[in-house]
């Protein structure tokens, strides 16, 4: 199943959209927009630049086993 683009218009920032997954779960919400036309054109970027992304790692430097510990104490809790 493919997400959902769902257009809202916020009265206090303006229009914009958030990107649902299959069961509903918000995967992304853009910036404010300052009209419905601009929100549908960042939607169009969207689509166009995110479909295949690359992928750009920020993240910390974190060993292999403080991975695997932080994992397995979340199944814990």
């Amino acid at each position: 199943m493919t997400g959902t683009f769902e257009l809202f218009f916020d009265g206090t920032t303006g229009f914009g959209f958030r990107l649902k997954a299959a069961d509903g779960t918000v995967m992304a919400v853009s910036p404010p927009f300052v009209d419905k036309r601009a929100a549908v054109i960042g939607i169009t970027a969207v689509r166009e630049c995110a479909g295949m992304g690359l992928i750009s790692d920020l993240c910390p430097e974190i060993p292999l086993d403080a991975v695997s510990a932080g994992a397995a104490a979340l199944k814990v809790a």
